[in-house]
């Protein structure tokens, strides 16, 4: 006879099982984990505040955003719950009640009346669609599960909520909240945002734009059976929102500053939410007036414009062309193209040149017709002015003067400096810098020359644009300690036809017309225009000052007017020891071999006036109120040339005369 099992062993084999069970479902938890491979949205770009500047689709073309509860209306959360489930809160994934009713009535009606899927059951069916048979609603079961033992509520509320189809390749409630009105879906009314929900249900058949009488009525039958005070509308609300009509026609997707969107997209991964330095609100105000200005020029013309912010460089505003106008090359990036600056480049021109002492603004320097060697330069209006400040000369962009500086100065020193500033000029292969720098004689591009005017408002410091927030960090390097705050004044000057006050700023006009430039600089912001065409062709009558400087004019009247003032550029003080006034004897340099025949010019800067040119200790006659003098050597030999100024300080150099 056998015998009975010993005492407790039913009780551990229970607990055999249900251990074996568990590990059972543990495993099979682990090999066959929800696929969550559908829940990747497409890339969204962000203002600095947070706020959405333009989207990308996620593969497919789906237009898919990352939705979490957060980013909605406290009464469409309080709505859907409502509507599709209402224990969401406190089920574990299914809710038996819901599934008893639903057997129920289909035992009573021969058909499905209700599923009774909760909204995680729900969110299961979006991450892994399948036909609707009995099959899929256990399997539906089982993902249900799996979600509520790896996520929380509001995570899996997060998948619903990205996923939800909202007509046509929508999916997602913010995605159909832009879609469908154009605007954050947490705006949205009661009306709209019954809308939306009712569209989960039946989007195809919901669809407003194709069936708008039934999406109408899906959407006040929903507001109608929610009862007010149940936590999600007022019956003044609901009452209001039977009277909104629904809309008949898409939006278009938020699609602001898309040069810069589609760059920042190439690489990220995706559902990535990329915050950039751009501000909304003026990056659509800077797209709606390039537009705007568009229309009066030529049919083949682009414009690019940039704003940003002087000292911190973050660009606020970046049009890159008139996106998505073929004949206008809208897809390129025109804020990157490399194009020739005209005279756009020649504040940086004589901020140096007075920071070295070749000149400064008071200087008298002659507008007259020179050669330069082969070279030689004239005028936009073909005359000349004579006698002239350097000052005034840059204020009325005269080309003599600027080339005369850039003569003294040096045209390789001149291309170091603007490297260094983050501007490297662009020349033909093979060539080097030389006079022709002075007029926009290399290129550069929208983005650098903004960043130079940024240099002339930020006490000389250089430093590049950027579009990306940045950590602090230290300062960069003084370029141009002293003489920067003296040209951004210098450009201080009215708008023709009219402008905000206290804004400096400069025009430029490529060779041929195929470039007109327009910058400018006020206490806090920095701008530049661009106009031109794509492919670099001139085009007939195109200035700076008339194509690109009323646009330049009304971005600034755009600006934050508050706290912006009129510039007033601080200046960084010189090194101690180093005067500003200091002697120097800029030509001959030490060393200087020249060729026999013909006058010298000796040029001098700094220093006190009168001052004496000695050639071998001799004086030379000249004006003494002048920096110059001309000498004739008497012939093959080396020579010592000295200059004194009135307080007795001397420099000088050797040369030889071949």
């Amino acid at each position: 006879m056998p015998q009975p099992p010993p005492s407790g062993w039913r009780g551990r084999r229970l607990v055999f099982a249900a251990a074996a069970l568990a590990a059972t479902l543990f495993t099979l938890d682990r090999a066959f984990p929800p696929n969550l491979a559908r829940l990747h949205p497409g890339i969204e770009v962000l203002d600095r505040h947070g706020r959405t500047l333009s989207t990308l689709p996620a593969p497919g073309g789906i237009w898919r955003l990352p939705t979490a509860p957060a980013d909605l209306p406290q009464h469409l959360i309080a709505m859907l719950l409502a509507a599709e489930d209402a224990r969401f809160r406190w089920h574990p994934g299914v809710d038996p009640l819901a599934l008893s009713r639903a057997a129920f009535q289909w035992i009573r009606a021969g058909r499905v009346v209700s599923g009774g899927s909760t909204l995680t059951m729900q969110a299961a069916r979006l991450l892994e669609p399948r036909p609707r048979t009995l099959r899929s609603k256990f399997v539906e079961i089982l993902r249900a599960l799996q979600l509520e033992a790896r996520f929380s509520k509001d995570e899996i509320l997060a998948i619903w909520l990205t996923l939800a189809p909202q007509g046509g390749n929508l999916e997602g409630l913010r995605a159909g909240a832009f879609a469908w009105f154009g605007r954050s879906p947490s705006q949205l009314d009661a009306a709209e945002a019954a809308l939306l929900v009712a569209l989960a249900r039946r989007p195809e058949a919901l669809r407003p734009d194709r069936h708008p009488m039934a999406a109408r009525a899906a959407r006040d039958a929903l507001l109608r059976q929610r009862a007010p005070g149940a936590g999600q509308v007022s019956a003044a609300e609901r009452d209001l929102a039977f009277a909104t009509p629904v809309p008949t026609a898409r939006q278009p997707m938020p699609r602001l500053a898309p040069h810069l969107a589609r760059q920042l997209a190439q690489g990220a991964a995706p559902g990535a939410r990329i915050a950039t330095t751009l501000d909304r609100d003026l990056q659509a105000a800077a797209e709606a007036l390039t537009e705007d200005r568009l229309l009066a020029l030529s049919d083949h013309a682009a414009m690019a414009m940039v704003v940003a912010e002087t000292q911190s460089r973050e660009i606020r505003a970046l049009v890159g062309g008139s996106f998505g106008v073929e004949t206008r090359a809208g897809m390129l990036d025109l804020t990157r193209a490399i194009r020739s600056p005209g005279s756009a480049q020649k504040p940086f021109l004589y901020a140096l040149a007075f920071e070295a002492g070749v000149a400064r603004p008071e200087t008298l320097v002659a507008d007259l017709p020179f050669r330069f060697g082969s070279y030689a330069p004239e005028n936009f209006s073909r005359d000349f002015v004579g006698r002239i400040t350097a000052a005034d000369a840059l204020r009325q962009s005269l080309n003599l003067p600027a080339v005369a500086l850039l003569s003294e100065f040096g045209a390789l020193r001149y291309a170091t400096a603007l490297k260094l500033a983050g501007s490297p000029p662009r020349l033909a292969p093979g060539a080097e810098p030389s006079l022709p720098l002075a007029l926009g004689g290399a290129g550069t591009t929208l983005r650098e020359l903004v960043a130079l005017y940024a240099l002339l408002g930020d006490g000389g410091r250089a430093a590049p644009l950027v579009t990306l927030p940045t950590p602090p960090t230290e300062r960069p390097e003084v370029v141009l300690p002293r003489a920067a705050a003296e040209v951004a004044g210098i450009l201080v000057n009215p708008f023709p036809g009219g402008g905000p006050a206290g804004v400096a700023w400069k025009t430029g006009t490529s060779w041929g017309g195929r470039d007109g430039w327009a910058v400018g600089l006020d206490a806090r912001h920095v701008a530049g225009v661009w106009v031109g065409r794509p492919d670099g062709t001139p085009i007939p009558g195109l200035t700076g000052r008339g194509a690109a400087l009323p646009a330049l004019a009304a971005i600034f009247a755009r600006l934050p007017a508050a706290p912006r003032a009129p510039l007033t550029v601080r200046a960084t003080p010189r090194p101690f020891g180093e005067a500003a006034d200091r002697l120097r004897l800029l030509f001959p340099m030490p060393g200087a071999v020249l060729a026999e025949g013909g006058p010298v010019t000796l040029r001098a800067a700094g220093g006190r006036r009168p001052l004496v040119f000695l050639v071998d200790g001799a004086p030379i006659e000249h004006q003494r109120a002048r920096r110059e003098a001309a000498w004739v050597p008497p012939g093959p030999g080396f020579y010592r040339v000295t200059v004194l100024d009135a307080d007795g300080v001397a420099a000088g150099a050797e040369l030889r005369v071949r």
